[in-house]
């Protein structure tokens, strides 16, 4: 039986924003405020401060013009959601392509949410609602996940039920800082997409990852196309092992039941690597498993998600 979609938002945003905790309404006694509860406030844009935890590090400047003059014509559809600092002074915490169009189009008020937050639940519902959005690239996605993880001190599986993501999807986004910067920038520039950058993390070499960077976006590789590469990349390392691994490696082979081998090329296939088991005429044994550099046991740990 398959197992029920989790909720995009997972216990992030949609959780701290729908709690009367978080709501600085529910603080106070005051009519006013009470008046206010479940309500969107308008509040003079000159009263509200850019977000510090923005985690956005560039706007499309086409995307900002056309929310900009989709503003000035209909006006502000989704409120944006601040948190009250003191008297008359609010912090964004979502909603800063809506807030920068709002400052473009000239208007002296927004409709906004009105929260409180430490700042440490402002950083995590700023990232989380950022990561939402459509448009980001995988990079940018990739460093909200970190940002979360480091700095919210999540763990990889609470961050994948914030989400609403696998924990291996959010541990392919968090391979893709791994890579060189050169291959990251193609990534934002969308030179390569989320699947060639999967292919070329798997090569285990820096310098074979940027080889087959330049060779995917040169010869304008396909998704299977470059998974290919990789994988040819990946068995000439295989070959390349010496006679005495090789002798090595047959007489295992011959010592080993076929549930054995079985769990021997499984290992292989996923690692990407060289992988034998040994084993001792009591039923005893040890998996070898091989690896070039630090780097690249880096990534066999990762795969072996120890």
């Amino acid at each position: 039986m398959s197992k029920q979609k989790k909720s995009a938002l997972g216990r992030g945003l949609g959780a701290l924003l729908a709690s009367s905790e978080t709501d600085i309404t529910s603080k106070y006694e005051n009519k006013k405020f009470s008046e206010a509860v479940g309500s969107v406030a308008m509040i003079p844009v000159e009263k509200i401060e850019a977000n510090p935890f923005q985690p956005r590090q560039h706007f499309e400047k086409q995307a900002l013009v056309e929310l900009t003059n989709s503003i000035r014509e209909h006006g502000i559809i989704q409120p944006i959601t601040v948190r009250k600092l003191g008297f008359d002074k609010y912090q964004l915490i979502s909603g800063e392509r809506r807030f920068k169009a709002s400052q473009i189009a000239g208007l002296t008020e927004i409709p906004a949410y009105i929260r409180i937050a430490n700042d440490q639940e402002m950083l995590e519902m700023a990232l989380i609602e950022n990561i939402q959005r459509q448009n980001l690239d995988a990079i940018e996605i990739a460093i909200g996940y970190q940002r979360l993880i480091e700095e919210c001190k999540i763990t990889q599986e609470g961050l994948g039920d914030r989400v609403g993501k696998d924990r291996s999807t959010v541990t392919n986004y968090l391979r893709l800082l791994k890579l060189p910067p050169e291959i990251q920038l193609g990534i934002r520039e969308r030179k390569i997409s989320m699947g060639h950058a999967r292919a070329i993390v798997s090569v285990p070499e820096e310098k074979e990852q940027v080889a087959l960077y330049n060779e995917i976006v040169e010869n304008d590789f396909s998704v299977r196309k470059a998974e290919s590469r990789a994988k040819d990349i990946i068995h000439g390392r295989v070959e390349e092992m010496t006679g005495d691994q090789k002798k090595e490696g047959k007489k295992s082979a011959a010592d080993l039941s076929l549930p054995q081998q079985k769990i021997r090329d499984d290992l292989k296939t996923r690692l990407n690597t060289v992988v034998e088991i040994k084993t001792t005429p009591k039923g005893a044994g040890k998996i070898v498993i091989d690896f070039k550099s630090d780097k690249d046991l880096e990534r066999i740990i990762e795969l072996l998600d120890i």
